[in-house]
């Protein structure tokens, strides 16, 4: 029990690092806007369609538990360099624990979720923010898992995969911010690109970390072995909500990197909000405390992204046995 305790808290200490932006309305042009939104919608399509190969049903919880742990962490920013912080992505690490296209599934639904909820990221942007994140994102990190050794090499194969989907989205956020016609100058693009390898080094040293500790807790996890992997579920949920309720209190108030970038070339009056959310910035408001309205609102996005991705997992399996 008192080892499980101390894997716990390692997932805690290991998810207050570095990640890439949500695209806010306003940046992309409205062409970039649709084929983007048309190519998200046909590739998480068909990653639904594809889920049922790699999900059994007895690693459904995992797949609501992983998606609350991956919504927790995105949440806590930490400073990287040059005044801007980053978040965790997490697309390798889901694709690590649950397969590619289950992972595709579970980010284009936290994405969605903190979209229409929480104002992070557009809504008229999300094809955008799934294309980068749900889709390159995690496909880019499943491909660098198995390129790099998968399970023969886990640790090494786990830091490579953070890295290259972390800096794979970082880098088509600014190709889609050129090709809607922003000018990013020669500097301010260096210093964007330093930041986001920086952030991509600090993915790839907390997924070898998580996947390392999951691994631990556990065993034959990652094999994808038979039998229910309510342990490394406990252990996602403990360290999710310890995020959730708590993380507030360590998080950075830096613009993250695509924030950073924004502010250098002066295009955040671009950024509009289409829809109104009822927790924007992740507060509660109706709460009476500033750290109630903080906690509350990640408490219950934390439930609603482990209902939404739990729901999807079921719907998955039964498709898989049908």
């Amino acid at each position: 029990m008192v080892a499980n305790g101390a894997r716990v808290a390692r997932l805690f200490q290991v998810c207050y690092f570095g990640g890439v932006m949500h695209i806010p309305d306003g940046y992309l042009s409205p062409a970039v806007l649709g084929a983007l939104g048309a190519a998200s919608a046909a590739g998480a399509g068909l990653a639904a369609r594809q889920a049922p190969r790699s999900l059994d049903e007895s690693r459904v919880p995992l797949m609501g538990m992983a998606g609350a742990f991956v919504f927790a962490a995105q949440m806590i920013n930490f400073p990287v360099a040059a005044g801007a912080s980053g978040h965790l992505l997490g697309g390798a690490l889901l694709a690590i624990t649950l397969g590619t296209a289950p992972a595709v599934v579970v980010m284009t639904a936290i994405l969605a979720i903190q979209a229409l909820l929480f104002q992070d990221g557009g809504v008229l942007a999300l094809g955008a923010n799934v294309f980068n994140m749900a889709l390159a994102g995690v496909l880019a990190g499943g491909w660098a898992w198995q390129a790099f050794g998968g399970l023969r090499r886990r640790r090494a194969a786990a830091f490579a995969a953070g890295v290259v989907s972390a800096f794979v989205a970082a880098c088509l956020a600014l190709s889609e911010l050129a090709i809607s016609g922003i000018r990013i100058p020669g500097a301010a693009l260096a210093v964007a690109l330093g930041i986001f390898a920086l952030t991509a080094l600090l993915e790839g040293a907390i997924t070898a970390a998580v996947v390392a500790a999951l691994d631990s807790v556990q065993p034959g996890l990652l094999e994808r072995a038979h039998g229910s992997p309510r342990r490394a579920v406990s252990a996602l949920l403990l360290a999710a909500l310890a995020l959730a309720a708590a993380g507030f209190l360590a998080a950075s108030s830096l613009p993250d990197g695509l924030e950073h970038l924004a502010g250098r070339i002066g295009i955040t009056g671009l950024e509009r909000a289409v829809l109104a959310s009822p927790m924007a910035d992740y507060e509660a408001k109706w709460l009476p405390a500033d750290w109630l309205q903080k906690a509350g609102a990640g408490l219950l996005g934390l439930a609603v992204t482990a209902a939404v991705c739990w729901a999807a997992g079921r719907w998955i399996a039964r498709w898989r046995s049908a």
